[in-house]
């Protein structure tokens, strides 16, 4: 089977990237950089193993949309990994969503790795 993540950036380039690079590394990977309501449809349509959501860009969209993820049912169980946020943005996020897995672009594959050979 096919490790199947859904990624969230708020930077469509940036976002493009980084799917290219999962994609490189063997994951399948589906993602939306521009509308919180869009990603939670196509989560809840196409279940993926995990979620990656990236606080460098509008972390606040992410964290809102983590939130609701965690409120529906068929969702919540969906492990939340949120990338490279800091400061204020980290913190916020953190008290929001505290189930969630935090980590670095540096770490994140390994995580990736860790979490869904138990999906």
């Amino acid at each position: 089977m096919e490790n199947k993540i859904f990624l969230i950036h708020w930077n469509e380039d940036e976002a493009q990237e980084h799917v290219r690079q999962f994609q490189d590394a063997g994951w399948q990977v589906a993602w939306e950089s521009k509308d919180g309501a869009h990603a939670v449809n196509a989560i809840k349509n196409e279940t993926p193993q995990a979620i990656v959501i990236y606080l460098t860009r509008l972390p606040s969209h992410g964290r809102e949309t983590a939130d609701y993820l965690q409120s529906l049912k068929n969702t919540r169980h969906i492990p939340i990994v949120f990338v490279d946020g800091q400061g204020e943005a980290l913190e916020k996020t953190k008290a929001k969503v505290p189930e969630a897995i935090y980590t670095s672009s540096g770490e994140l594959q390994s995580v990736l790795i860790d979490l869904v050979k138990d999906y």
